[in-house]
């Protein structure tokens, strides 16, 4: 592990992973990658970079995966996102020596305001349709190259739905899915990305000055403790508040966020078959 320290002083709950983990991930993660690749009869894979630390680490372990010339990266700003994070995004592209394309989509956004302008002022409405053009050119290009899609949800926002549906998890697989957040940064950490990006604030940009954890009404911190200890772990509510620095009111929110989300994490209902 690094020097980097990914963890706040004030986290309820520690889920630091050992260096011998954080190189099985590592191990595990590119595998993965490699093996999605192989399986599909694709070429490489194509990754949307945001600058934010899940993108970021998900293109380290892709090219390690698949060489510089196995990733095709996109970049794709409009007004909502701040001029350092492309900045950012590029200067990843860079780091790895893959190729890149900036494409803004702010003009293919406005088509959509433009369509229907009365839905254009509703910000939660808007924002979503900057994340599925994204989506949706992240396939365009893949289609064309014969790749794949990699996604870069991570499983803190996978528990609570914290993602466009059909935006940003229209995509063919999550390399760091199963890792918190925390997890997410520790491995970044090791894996070498800068420590810059690995502290970065997260925010999806949908508008600007938008920020994850002030959305959320929760940090990361609270939001991977909660799912490890209660949501995917074996303790109670009560226990949980009990033995940690987390309030009731921290719990009954991520528990609603992880309910009311459900509907993400599933394939599209059809209602059951008629009895013949």
């Amino acid at each position: 592990m690094t020097d980097v320290d990914v963890l706040s002083e004030d986290a309820p709950l520690d889920l630091r992973l050992s260096d011998a983990e954080l190189e099985a991930h590592r191990e595990h993660i590119t595998t993965f990658i490699r093996d999605t690749v192989a399986a599909a009869g694709a070429d490489g894979a194509v990754l949307g970079l945001s600058g934010g630390i899940d993108s970021t680490l998900t293109a380290f372990l892709a090219v390690e995966a698949l060489g510089e010339d196995g990733l095709h990266g996109l970049i794709m700003p409009s007004v909502a996102n701040a001029e350092d994070m492309m900045s950012d995004a590029e200067a990843v592209a860079e780091m790895l020596g893959i190729t890149y394309d900036v494409v803004e989509i702010q003009p293919i956004a406005e088509t959509f305001f433009n369509t229907f302008p009365e839905a254009a002022n509703d910000r939660m409405a808007a924002g979503n349709v900057y994340v599925r053009a994204r989506g949706v050119l992240n396939y365009f290009v893949a289609n064309h190259e014969n790749c794949i899609v990699l996604g870069t949800g991570n499983r803190a926002e996978a528990m609570t739905g914290y993602f466009t549906k059909y935006g940003d998890q229209a995509v063919d697989c999550n390399p760091v899915g199963n890792l918190y957040k925390q997890q997410v940064r520790q491995l970044a950490a090791h894996v070498g990305v800068p420590e810059g990006l690995v502290m970065q604030t997260p925010s999806a940009e949908m508008w600007s000055g938008q920020t994850d954890e002030k959305e959320l009404g929760l940090t990361y911190d609270v939001i991977d403790a909660v799912l490890a200890l209660h949501i995917d772990g074996p303790l109670s509510a009560s226990a949980t508040v009990r033995n940690f620095d987390i309030t009731e009111a921290q719990i009954e929110r991520v528990v609603e966020l992880y309910e009311q989300s459900a509907h993400k994490r599933s394939m599209p209902p059809a209602p059951p078959s008629l009895d013949r």
